[in-house]
């Protein structure tokens, strides 16, 4: 790997194994850091032999749901870890979803906004969720990434915001498989 050789960025950066998900094999290289993430170049490393290495974005960590043609709401994560893995997204204790988020209404649609432009421009079809960084000082808004095929646990976010726009998990999941049927019907 050429990112345990040397900094491919400069540090702080995040490396993501290509292949996984829910943060799994996820490591953060803190500014500061003097030598890249070593456990790369072992046998220890047991994701695939492809990473992702990206710009470390700092702020409040914000999500929307996009439902076909609609945002569903922004949630804030608020981690109480070193940052959202797999430990945080699942366990207990990990981390706090504050749905809606406690952010001003206009700036909430702005960020719903953003999620729903993402979701149209990539060609998305069903269920996104487009992931943020907040940074409230400078008042920035940047979008990480959308996740095409986001959880679907007792703990995910998708069903979570559902809910708070009174859209049952049932009928959640029953839209779902509906529109995913309409998809294939009309690519084949």
């Amino acid at each position: 790997f050429e990112a345990a050789k040397r900094h491919v960025l400069p540090p702080p950066y995040v490396v993501k194994p290509n292949a996984n998900g829910s943060s799994v094999g996820v490591l953060i290289v803190p500014k500061g850091a003097n030598s890249p993430p070593q456990q790369l170049a072992t046998d220890a490393w047991p994701h695939s032999d492809e990473v992702l290495v990206e710009t470390y974005i700092a702020g409040r960590e914000l999500t929307v749901t996009v439902m076909g043609e609609r945002a569903l709401c922004v949630t804030e994560i608020v981690v109480n870890r070193d940052f959202y893995n797999y430990e945080a997204k699942y366990l207990e204790g990990g981390s706090t979803h504050i749905c809606p988020a406690k952010i001003e209404p206009q700036f909430a649609k702005i960020v719903m906004n953003q999620a729903l432009i993402a979701h149209q421009v990539l060609g998305c079809n069903g269920i996104t969720r487009s992931d943020f960084r907040w940074d409230e000082k400078n008042n920035v808004l940047r979008l990480l990434e959308i996740n095409t095929q986001p959880g679907m646990t007792v703990t995910s976010l998708v069903p979570e915001q559902a809910a708070s726009c009174k859209i049952a998990f049932d009928d959640l999941v029953e839209w779902m498989a509906e529109h995913a049927n309409t998809a294939i019907k009309v690519k084949t």
